[in-house]
């Protein structure tokens, strides 16, 4: 399968720099959609890659992005949603289960026949937390494409990808934990008990650009995680050695931890909501069946010193500019 332009949707947030990175080294072409390009500057550094202001939620709009591409990659995720309307609220659903029927639509319109879709470890329409239930109904969706049309001509070829939590230099996992220490004399922790198994953000974009033109990825569902389990307890622990922020942790009971989270929701960009803390009640783990092909992560021992232990902002941006020779 040759590949010579890439759409990729919600290639403006954390792993989409990462994904967008690893597409520009193979010389691919990348657009990437945005409702405000100066936001998205420091992507214009990578060489091949192309910042178009447009709104995706717009059928006709994210028909003619799709003029001439190859393939589309489909990160969209969102965290909090203040509707709590079961099943899901109102931004979930447009997010997570409306945009993916909409890509699927103009990809059957347009011919274009790959997508690569995000989907979240634990997704299930019986799951405990509405993130979780609405990344189930999005992921359902574009499965449903790849079935209803088999290998006949104008089918639709979809690989799924489920990630853990994923971190990295810029993400808004070990770095909120970071700032929290830093700033409080003690840090009172809901869901302490919650088992993860974390996931460098430099082996999720490789799997996503790898996989774009690997057939025998076609029509699977891969789970991404590192190769080891942790709480939530123990990663903030080893967040707070790697800054030198040694603070006492209170494990709150559920009633505090449902109060905390009440109130937490409540801020501009909650570090934690009443439905994230329902997400921890199931743990954010896999067994392994689901792995990609190879799949061989790094610990994160061996990432996360690298940008928690200095204050180091921008070394994400300089690290694009390196490999774009700038």
């Amino acid at each position: 399968m040759e590949l010579k332009k890439v759409l990729l949707i919600g290639g403006s947030g954390f792993v989409g720099g990462w994904i967008a990175n690893r597409l520009s080294e193979r010389g691919i072409r990348v657009t990437i959609p945005t409702r405000r390009r100066d936001n998205t500057k420091q992507l214009i550094l990578l060489p091949t890659v192309y910042m178009e202001e447009a709104d995706v939620n717009d059928p006709q709009v994210l028909a003619s992005l799709m003029d001439g591409v190859d393939a589309v990659i489909n990160l969209v995720g969102i965290l909090h949603d203040s509707d709590s309307s079961p099943p899901y609220g109102k931004r979930f659903a447009a997010a997570h289960v409306e945009l993916p029927r909409k890509i699927i639509a103009a990809m059957q319109q347009t011919g274009v026949r790959r997508l690569v879709h995000m989907s979240a470890l634990g997704a299930a329409t019986d799951a405990p937390s509405a993130y979780l239930r609405s990344k189930a109904e999005g992921e359902a969706a574009v499965c449903a494409a790849m079935n209803a049309t088999g290998a006949h001509e104008g089918s639709i070829d979809v690989t799924v990808f489920r990630p853990s939590v994923i971190f990295g230099p810029g993400d808004s996992f070990l770095n909120t934990f970071a700032s929290l220490l830093r700033l409080l004399p003690m840090l009172p922790l809901a869901g302490a008990s919650a088992r993860f198994q974390p996931v460098y953000v430099g082996d999720v974009a490789d799997a996503f650009a790898e996989s774009l033109t690997d057939r025998a990825t076609f029509g699977q569902i891969y789970e991404l995680c590192g190769p080891k389990v942790y709480t939530l307890r123990e990663l903030v622990e080893y967040t707070g050695n790697l800054i030198g922020r040694h603070r006492p942790i209170i494990d709150l009971p559920n009633g505090l931890a449902n109060l905390l989270a009440r109130i937490m929701g409540l801020l501009p960009n909650p570090p934690m909501s009443p439905d994230n803390l329902r997400s921890m009640e199931k743990d954010n783990v896999t067994d392994g069946l689901r792995n990609y092909p190879g799949w061989q992560p790094r610990s994160l021992e061996a990432a996360a010193p690298g940008y928690l232990s200095a204050v180091r902002p921008k070394m994400r941006y300089d690290n694009y500019r390196c490999r774009a020779g700038r």
